[in-house]
């Protein structure tokens, strides 16, 4: 049904990585998946009138906030070309929105509705059990930063990823084969 679905464009198919290493293409479960629409104006239209207006009004969003980011950027990455994997660590808390690659390292990104902090991320980063992640980028309402290996990214440039990492040399990759 999922596959139907992606293939009419309705959805894209976002895939549960065993474990967080490289490579992204033979280190997922192709039965574990989170489904995002492929066009946050449909997942919008489907809520009902008073939520609608509510979003337009730019408030109540509570619930739907960090679905409607995490739809947002999710099809932001499936349209500049990246295939869609995430991370949730069983038993536990741990868990990541998204990732890519450049080629010597795996990148966690994390979309923040609300200002706060990037536990999971961190704690991938910051983890020797975790050798592919040396950095990650987060996407939320704050201004372009860096602090403690993460590049923060306001929402609207999720679309410029790919662009970007053509470029982009971060320090953490410096010496890296």
């Amino acid at each position: 049904m999922q596959s139907w679905l992606a293939d009419a464009g309705m959805v894209n198919i976002c895939y549960r990585m065993d474990y967080p290493e490289l490579p992204l293409g033979g280190n997922y479960d192709p039965d574990v998946f989170k489904l995002y629409f492929s066009d946050t104006g449909l997942l919008v239209s489907m809520l009902d009138e008073e939520s609608q207006e509510d979003l337009r009004a730019n408030k109540n969003l509570g619930v739907y906030k960090g679905a409607l980011y995490e739809n947002m950027v999710g099809e932001a990455l499936v349209k500049q070309g990246y295939r869609l994997f995430y991370y949730k660590r069983e038993n536990s808390t741990l868990e990541e929105n998204f990732f890519i690659r450049s080629a010597p390292s795996l990148i966690p990104i994390e979309v923040k509705a609300k200002s706060g902090k990037t536990k999971s991320m961190r704690t991938l980063i910051r983890s020797d059990k975790y050798p592919d992640i040396r950095y990650g980028f987060k996407l939320s309402a704050n201004n372009i930063g860096y602090e403690d290996r993460t590049y923060t990214f306001p929402y609207f440039c999720a679309f410029l990823l790919k662009r970007f990492m053509m470029t982009f040399h971060p320090i953490e990759e410096i010496g890296t084969p």
